[in-house]
């Protein structure tokens, strides 16, 4: 990577942005970085960019303290501005509501959904409990670890 000349980015040029929980790197377009908030890809990120009204191409460490405030509101208003279908948590059990998780939330609610499965002894609560496959996927030859298998020699 090329060498940053700092006179390039100016005095109030802030190297990390604090947004959602995570670190956002400041050398980073604002479209690109998002990424780096769990529960954001690209495409939630060029929305939560449109619907603040910020070029996501501009990178992050330019962006003004008023344009910090309002993609902080927009990344907590996520859910009630875009189509259901670009939701993370759809119908969610407990609530019922369309939600959009970010950050630590996602995790806690993973963790949750899988202690949930364990308890009923659904199959793939077993699975998980057992460090096994969940979807279906092939056991006997693919994704080893752990002991050698294989055919031993005469001595």
């Amino acid at each position: 990577m090329a060498k940053i000349d700092e006179t390039e980015l100016g005095d109030d040029f802030n190297y990390i942005i604090r947004l959602a929980d995570s670190d956002v790197d400041g050398l980073r377009p604002i479209g690109m970085g998002l990424t780096s908030v769990t529960g954001v890809g690209i495409r939630t990120a060029q929305a939560i960019c449109e619907i603040a009204g910020i070029d996501s191409s501009k990178k992050a460490g330019h962006l003004t303290d008023d344009e910090q405030t309002v993609l902080k509101d927009t990344i907590e208003e996520y859910a009630t501005k875009v189509p259901l279908w670009m939701l993370n948590r759809q119908r969610d059990l407990d609530t019922g509501d369309e939600l959009h998780l970010f950050s630590n939330d996602v995790k806690m609610v993973k963790k949750d959904d899988i202690a949930r499965l364990r308890a009923s002894k659904a199959y793939r609560g077993v699975r998980h409990a057992a460090n096994q496959r969940v979807r279906g996927q092939r056991t006997r030859s693919n994704g080893r670890s752990g002991l050698t298998l294989g055919v031993q020699r005469k001595k």
